[in-house]
């Protein structure tokens, strides 16, 4: 499991580590019941706090995607896909709510702020 952490990204380092364990669940790189690194070894190929991978695990367990077992470590979660589907939609409508808030706010066109999503999409 390959991990990148941007240092210059506004995300916070422990959002970062879930966005990327979620993604790779979802997309199947990572199975039910595949054991995750400890938090203290992926602290340490990551050169970070254990706190931040702690409260990475934590929200990822908060989620549904990760189940703690004391004494033998993490392991990913059964998924239920369309809920993780559904989810996800919710977070993207709320943030597609955010920006047309912002391009009616300004006077941006909507043919305008349509081809900056479909840019980004198409990235």
């Amino acid at each position: 499991m390959e991990i990148i952490i941007s240092n210059s990204s506004d995300k916070p380092i422990y959002e970062q580590i879930c966005m990327q364990i979620k993604s790779l669940i979802i997309n199947g790189t990572l199975k039910a019941g595949e054991s995750l690194p400890s938090m203290r070894t992926l602290a340490k190929d990551l050169h970070i706090s254990v706190i931040t991978v702690q409260r990475a695990y934590e929200d990822l367990a908060r989620d549904g995607f990760i189940e703690t077992v004391s004494g033998k470590g993490s392991f990913v979660a059964a998924q239920n896909n369309e809920f993780i589907k559904e989810e996800q939609l919710r977070i993207a409508e709320e943030l597609l709510q955010k920006a047309a808030e912002i391009g009616r706010a300004y006077g941006i066109a909507y043919k305008q702020m349509a081809d900056i999503l479909k840019m980004f999409y198409e990235e």
